[in-house]
Formats: structure tokens, C-alpha cells, sequence
């Protein structure tokens, strides 16, 4: 194929392959807390670490994560002790790192707010061989996480207090999430960018429920959906000279549509089937299983 001629492209490719993973990967967990814009925060907080990258002159990746880290550590502890007042606490966060990332970057020796572009809403051209090489670090360690810890995470996503009971870390587990949803935002930087990010961790999980009540299956279809329209959003971008992150967002929600429009009859044929059945007295074991706000998600 002509688009692997290119070394930027290859370089391109293999990143939205590993952002295509890691960001529903990540997002499944926040969806399931009810923490859906929890990206974009993080987004802005990582803002600033772009802008103290190329302020220092170092790189804007490894600076972002540094930073979106920190900023994730400080929401989870302003989620715990913020209370009434939280609200405020995360909006000057959030608000900060934006402002922040604009000063650096105009502070740099020969930076503008045009540098910012590329990370704000990702560009194929600029993703270098050292990106690439964060980017498969990041997501290797996203991946070790979300993978491994399924089971820990997910107990701690559908109910605090009872995993509390059951004797798992709970605050240890939160941090983990919120650090590994950091680090996947800067992984997801440069091919969808900042401003877009969050869609790419939240759509694909939303799409996926509309086919499945179980956790496993739902993990897997986000994954799924997620690699095709990165890979889907980075072909179309190249040769119709499109922005990528706004491609690839449009995609996203462009297959949410389809899935729906696909899945609603089937859950109205289910609903009807379950009607039936408890109307001629069959055994309750047939009917179809709770629903998806109540699903046990056996199958993690």
C-alpha cells in the first residue's frame, strides 16, 4: 500500500493502533464510575506540561505525562476531600492547566500558540520516533493495568463500599485508575489530541453497551471499535488532507449511531420475548438478564 511508504505514516499508524486500545481500554472504568469527562480534565491539566516541554526543552510527551499524573492525583484527592466546594477546586484546576500550557508555550524560546495545534487536536506529520517510543512505553503500562487489574478495578467501579467490605484498596485503586487515565491521555495526544481525547475514551464504551451486558464482551467490542476508527479515522485523514482527531471523533460517534440504530429492535424483541414468557408462566431463569445499570457483568 502506498500509505506505508511513508515513515511518517507508518509511525502514525502504529500510534493510533495503540490509542485505538488504551482509550476505551481506560475509558470502560470511567464510564462505570460515572467520571465520563474525566479525559478532557486532564486534557487541560496536561496542557501545561506541553508547554513546560518545550519551555525546557525537553519532551512535550514526557512532560505532559509528568503533569497529567499530578493533576490526576489532584482530582482524586479533591474528589475525596473536596465536598462542597470541589466543584470550584477542579474547574480552577482544569482552567490552570489551559492557561498554563499557553504561557509556557509563549515563554519558550520561538513558541507560539501555533506549537500548540498538533496537541490540541493531533496531527500525523509531527509524531516522531521518539513519540512513538512513549507511546508504546505509556501504552504498554495502560494495558498491564487495565488488563491486569480488570477484576480489581471493576469491583472498585461498580461499588466502593462493597469493595471496601471485600478488603481491596480502594483509594489505591483509585489513584491507579486516575494515573492510568492520564497516561492514556497523553498516549492519545498526539493522534487525536487534548481536546478530543476524552470522546475516544467514553464513545466506544457507550457503542459497545449497546450490544452487550457483559463487562468482558463490552471491553472487547470498545477495544474493537476503538482500533478501527483510529486506524479508519488516520487512512481517511491522510488521503482526504483532513484534521485526524476531529476524523476519527466523528467516526467514533458515527459508529455509536449505527450500533444503536442496529441494537434497538433487537432489545425490543428481547423485551417482547420476556413479555411473553412470563406471560405463559415460564420459569424465571428464562428471562432475559437484569438490566445493563444493574448487570452483575459475570463475565469479567
Amino acid at each position: 500500500m502506498e500509505i506505508l511508504d511513508y515513515a511518517f505514516m507508518q509511525r502514525a499508524l502504529l500510534a493510533a493502533v495503540l490509542v485505538g486500545i488504551t482509550a476505551p481500554a481506560v475509558g470502560i472504568y470511567l464510564v462505570q464510575r460515572r467520571q465520563a469527562l474525566m479525559g478532557d480534565g486532564i486534557g487541560h491539566v496536561a496542557m501545561t506540561g506541553v508547554g513546560l516541554g518545550f519551555l525546557l526543552s525537553t519532551s512535550p510527551v514526557w512532560m505532559a505525562t509528568a503533569v497529567s499524573v499530578l493533576g490526576a492525583v489532584l482530582m482524586e484527592l479533591i474528589r475525596w476531600y473536596g465536598r462542597t466546594r470541589g466543584d470550584i477546586a477542579l474547574a480552577m484546576l482544569f482552567y490552570g492547566g489551559m492557561a498554563g500550557g499557553v504561557m509556557f508555550i509563549n515563554l519558550a524560546p520561538g513558541g507560539s500558540n501555533a506549537n500548540l495545534t498538533s496537541y490540541l487536536f493531533g496531527s500525523l506529520s509531527t509524531v516522531s520516533e521518539s513519540d512513538v517510543t512513549a507511546i508504546c512505553l505509556l501504552a504498554a503500562f495502560v494495558v498491564l493495568v487495565t488488563v491486569g487489574l480488570r477484576r480489581q478495578l471493576f469491583a472498585v467501579s461498580q461499588d466502593e463500599e462493597f469493595a471496601r467490605v471485600t478488603g481491596l484498596p480502594v483509594r489505591a485503586l483509585n489513584l491507579l485508575t486516575a494515573v492510568t487515565a492520564a497516561v492514556t491521555v497523553t498516549v492519545a495526544m498526539r493522534v487525536v489530541g487534548l481536546l478530543l481525547v476524552s470522546a475516544l475514551m467514553v464513545v466506544p464504551v457507550a457503542a459497545a453497551q449497546q450490544l452487550s451486558r457483559s463487562f468482558a464482551a463490552t471491553f472487547a467490542i470498545a477495544v474493537a471499535i476503538g482500533v478501527s476508527v483510529t486506524i479508519g479515522g488516520t487512512v481517511t485523514s491522510y488521503y482526504q488532507d483532513v484534521p485526524p482527531g476531529a476524523t476519527i471523533v466523528l467516526l467514533t460517534i458515527g459508529a455509536f449511531i449505527a450500533l444503536t440504530a442496529l441494537a434497538t429492535p433487537l432489545a425490543r424483541r428481547r423485551a417482547r420475548a420476556a413479555a411473553a414468557a412470563q406471560a405463559s408462566g415460564d420459569p424465571a431463569e428464562c428471562a432475559i438478564p437484569a438490566t445493563r445499570g444493574e448487570r452483575t457483568d459475570v463475565g469479567v
